[in-house]
C-alpha cells in the first residue's frame, strides 16, 4: 500500500543577493533597484523531491551544498525564490543551535514559549515538562539564562523540546554532531522510536553512518541540485567514491603514477620535544600499491618513516585513528604489539611497517596520525596526516563496526 505524500518540493529553487559592501546595499535600495549592485547565489536550483508520511528521509552533501537552506524552506523559516512547496503536518524543527531560543530567558521559560508556538496550552505543557527536563538532562541550569549554555546544553534543551511537541515531522539538521556520545545515542534511538509511531524525519548528517542506521532513502544534493535519491547503501556508495576520488585529484603529492609519495599529506597539528621527525605516513595494500580508501576486512599496511634528531635509546613508533568527529578509536605501537626498536643516532632513520586486517566500519572518513615516543616522551606527533574514506562493506554495519562472528545453529533435543 502506497504512503500518502507528506512533504513536495516541485522545481524549487532559492537565490541570495550578495553585495560587495553594506554601502551597495543601501545604494540599491537608494534608486529602489532601479540600478543593480548584487548578484544572485543560487543555494538550491531545480529541486524536486516527495517524502512519504512515516518515511526517514536523509539528506546528504558537501558544505555549501544547500542542505540546511532546504530545511529551512521545509520548517517555513524561508520562502523559496521559485517552485512550489507542500508540507502537511506539524513540523518541529532542530536546525540552526539555539535558533528559536530566546538568549535572555530561562531554558524553563524557553521550553513554555517553544511549545507554546507549536498550539500547546499551560496545561498542556505543565504535562509535557518533566518529560522534556528528564531528556535534556541539564539540572539546575534549566532555571538558567540560556544565553549560559554551552553548545551541547541547548542541543539537549531543543531536541527535547522537539520531539515532545507530538509532531508528525520531524526536521534534524547536524546539530545532533555537538552532543555528547551518550547523548546522541538516545537521540538516534528516539528518532527510531518517532519513525516507528509513524512520524515523519528529514535527517540531515555528514555522518554516514548515522544516516545508513536512520534512512529509509537518501537525497544527495551538490551545488544545490539533486545529484542522487535512491536507497542508503546505494546514495552512500556514489557519494562516498566522489568524495574520495575527489580528496585523490586535489592531493598535492600525488604523482602522475597515481601513488602518492611516502610524505606528509596532512598536518593539523604537531607537537613534541624534536627528538624525532615524523617524515611520512603512507597507507598500502598487498601488493604495495598506496591505498586511495580503505577496504573493509582487506589487509594493509601503515608506513612511518621517521629520523632521530638526537640518539635514542629506545625509540617506539605508532598511530592513532580518528573518526569524522575527531575521536581516537583505535591505534598501535611497536611498544604495545611488543616489537623493540634498535638505539637509533642523530640523523638514522628507519621505515616501520604495520600490517593490519582492516575492520568493516561504518562508510566515513577516518584519519591516521603517527607518533614517535621515548619512554612516554612525544618526540614527533602529526594530527590527521592522512584521511581516507572506508569503502561501503557490501552489508549492513550497525553501529560503527562490524564485529566478525562466527554462527553455529544447533538442533534442539
Amino acid at each position: 500500500m502506497m504512503r500518502a505524500t507528506e512533504v513536495a518540493f516541485r522545481g524549487v529553487s532559492k537565490s541570495y543577493a550578495i553585495y560587495p559592501s553594506p554601502a551597495a546595499r543601501l545604494a540599491e535600495i537608494a534608486t529602489f533597484q532601479r540600478r543593480r549592485y548584487h548578484t544572485d547565489f543560487w543555494a538550491l536550483t531545480d529541486v524536486t523531491f516527495d517524502i512519504a508520511r512515516g518515511e526517514a528521509f536523509c539528506i546528504v552533501g558537501e558544505n555549501g551544498s544547500g542542505k540546511s537552506t532546504l530545511l529551512q524552506i521545509m520548517a517555513g523559516v524561508l520562502t523559496p525564490t521559485s517552485g512550489e512547496v507542500s508540507v502537511k503536518g506539524r513540523v518541529a524543527a532542530l536546525l540552526e543551535l539555539g535558533a528559536g531560543f530566546h538568549p535572555e530567558f530561562t531554558g524553563r521559560d524557553n521550553v513554555y514559549l517553544s511549545a507554546a508556538i507549536h498550539g500547546f496550552s499551560r496545561a498542556e505543557i505543565d504535562a509535557k515538562f518533566a518529560a522534556i527536563e528528564a531528556f535534556a538532562e541539564i539540572g539546575a541550569f534549566i532555571d538558567q539564562a540560556v544565553k549560559t549554555y554551552s553548545s551541547g546544553m541547548l542541543v539537549r534543551l531543543a531536541f527535547a523540546v522537539a520531539i515532545h511537541v507530538d509532531p508528525e515531522i520531524l526536521l534534524v539538521d547536524e546539530a545532533l554532531a555537538v552532543g555528547d556520545f551518550y547523548f546522541r545515542q538516545r537521540c538516534l534511538r528516539k528518532v527510531n522510536e518517532l519513525r516507528a509511531r509513524g512520524v515523519t524525519i528529514v535527517f540531515v548528517s555528514h555522518s554516514m553512518g548515522d544516516v545508513k542506521a536512520v534512512g529509509d532513502r537518501v537525497m544527495w544534493l551538490e551545488h544545490g541540485r539533486v545529484r542522487q535519491i535512491g536507497p542508503p547503501d546505494e546514495v552512500i556508495a556514489a557519494y562516498s567514491a566522489a568524495m574520495a576520488a575527489r580528496e585523490l585529484k586535489d592531493s598535492p603529492q600525488a604523482l602522475s603514477s597515481g601513488v602518492p609519495a611516502l610524505g606528509l599529506l596532512n598536518v593539523d597539528h604537531r607537537c613534541g620535544d624534536g627528538g624525532a621527525e615524523i617524515l611520512g605516513l603512507g597507507l598500502f595494500d598487498e601488493t604495495g600499491d598506496a591505498l586511495h580508501w580503505l577496504n573493509p576486512r582487506s589487509r594493509a599496511t601503515v608506513r612511518i618513516r621517521f629520523a632521530a634528531r638526537r640518539a635514542l635509546a629506545a625509540p617506539c613508533a605508532g598511530f592513532t585513528m580518528r573518526n569524522h568527529l575527531g575521536v581516537a578509536f583505535s591505534g598501535a605501537s611497536t611498544s604495545s604489539e611488543g616489537v623493540t626498536l634498535s638505539p637509533m643516532q642523530a640523523g638514522d632513520a628507519v621505515t616501520v611497517d604495520f600490517q593490519l586486517q582492516m575492520p568493516a566500519l561504518y562508510p566515513s572518513h577516518f584519519s591516521f596520525s603517527p607518533f614517535i615516543t621515548e619512554t612516554g616522551q612525544i618526540l614527533d606527533a602529526v594530527d590527521n596526516a592522512l584521511t581516507l574514506q572506508m569503502a561501503p562493506s557490501g552489508g549492513i554495519v550497525y553501529g560503527y563496526v562490524s564485529v566478525p562472528c562466527r554462527i553455529e545453529v544447533n538442533a534442539s533435543a
